[in-house]
């Protein structure tokens, strides 16, 4: 069944391996406080594994080459700098319109406490991000489908996405960056419209299995993407060492409350606190279906990529730090996934003896040097220059998001 069939009330990859699932979701059980699994909302994520982002698909839809008058990213662009006008289109006028809406909950300082925060987390962050929710994520089929037909995250275009996703983060995370005009807020407007493009372009091919998968891009797996950067990185972050107060962690989840309303996460499924995000998380495993050989391919492509990202080829200095990168990464998904998620994405398993400094290194600047104001303006500082240099790494001089149309 294709993209223009009558679509079933849920796509058949939901709840494919329940035992499997049941395992990997356990810990969030736990940390959500969850003693009965709610039934009724694990169905309403199956439910919105067929629904789409409406505000998004009808900009998709006039970015289409035949449509008049068509949106451009340019357009896009100009609108999110200048507002929008009488005489724009009316998808760009409603898609600006509803970034530019506020909800009554925002609050701009918590806002800027919890992009604070999130930049002290460092390179553990990104470690976390890349490993516990990246990699983490191809254990399932569906999204992981949608990334390999993409071609976005295999071959030699990985660790060039991988850059692209370092860059958004930080521009989130930036002092101001969520303000509107600013680079967090530009960005993130335009992952939105990505979103919605892929959706409209494999929905119209007719080669998507919605039947099997559901929506290319759906709103039950937008949700689990968005919980990746907040809970699950100070999930990650707190077990390689990383001290995150309560405070702290109320911050960072209102930062990416309102990232996830500028991407159009449906708002009962925006959450203020880990313990609520992880007990839907918990639900969401759940939903989800069994391994797929999409993850096996983005695996590896992330894997192996390690090695030459560093250049000089595989001889020298710059393989032995080739060499160490991918240790690195080997020991995170060791120490997240375990044995059975690395034989699930077609890794070797490894003793992660690469974590001892790590650990060692975040306790230490945790609960000795965060606990003064120059520290921690330090380690944001390190944080900064930190991911500066990985992006030189990734992407060279070039440090935008790819275009969409």
């Amino acid at each position: 069944m294709t993209a223009d069939a009558v679509p079933a009330p849920f796509p058949t990859r939901f709840r494919g391996a329940p035992d499997r699932n049941a395992r990997i979701a356990r810990p969030l059980a736990v940390l959500g406080r969850v003693r009965v699994v709610d039934e009724g909302l694990v169905d309403e994520i199956g439910r919105r594994m067929m629904l789409r982002d409406e505000v998004g698909a009808a900009l998709a839809a006039a970015m289409r080459p035949e449509a008049r008058p068509r949106v451009t990213m340019a357009d896009l662009g100009r609108a999110l700098e200048h507002g929008v006008g009488a005489t724009d289109p009316p998808a760009l006028r409603a898609f600006v319109r509803e970034l530019e809406r506020e909800p009554e909950w925002l609050d701009r300082d918590l806002l800027e406490r919890g992009a604070a925060v999130y930049r002290r987390l460092g390179s553990t962050r990104d470690d976390v991000l890349l490993a516990l929710a990246l990699i983490g994520g191809y254990r399932y089929e569906g999204p992981a489908d949608l990334l390999t037909a993409t071609g976005g995250l295999t071959g030699r275009r990985a660790m060039r996405r991988l850059g692209e996703t370092l860059v958004w983060g930080r521009a989130v995370s930036a002092p101001g960056g969520m303000a509107h005009g600013g680079e967090g807020f530009r960005l993130t407007a335009h992952v939105r419209a990505m979103h919605a493009v892929v959706d409209d372009r494999f929905e119209r091919s007719g080669t998507w299995d919605t039947a099997r998968f559901g929506r290319p891009v759906n709103r039950s797996d937008l949700a689990g993407t968005l919980a990746l950067f907040s809970a699950t990185a100070m999930l990650g972050a707190r077990v390689l060492g990383r001290r995150i107060s309560r405070a702290e962690s109320d911050a960072v989840m209102h930062l990416w409350r309102y990232v996830g309303f500028l991407l159009g996460v449906d708002e009962d499924w925006l959450f203020t606190t880990e313990r609520a995000q992880h007990a839907f998380d918990h639900h969401l495993l759940l939903a989800q279906g069994g391994p797929t050989p999409a993850g096996v391919e983005l695996t590896t492509a992330l894997v192996e990529g390690q090695r030459t990202k560093h250049g000089g080829g595989l001889r020298g200095w710059a393989a032995l730090k080739g060499w160490y990168s991918r240790r690195r990464v080997l020991g995170h998904l060791r120490l997240f996934l375990g044995r059975e998620g690395l034989r699930d994405l077609g890794q070797p398993v490894v003793v992660p003896w690469t974590l001892v400094p790590q650990v060692t290194r975040n306790l230490v600047e945790s609960w000795m040097v965060a606990r003064w104001a120059p520290g921690r303006r330090w380690l944001e500082r390190r944080s900064d220059a930190g991911v500066d240099a990985e992006l030189a790494l990734l992407l060279g001089s070039r440090r935008s998001l790819a275009p969409v149309d």
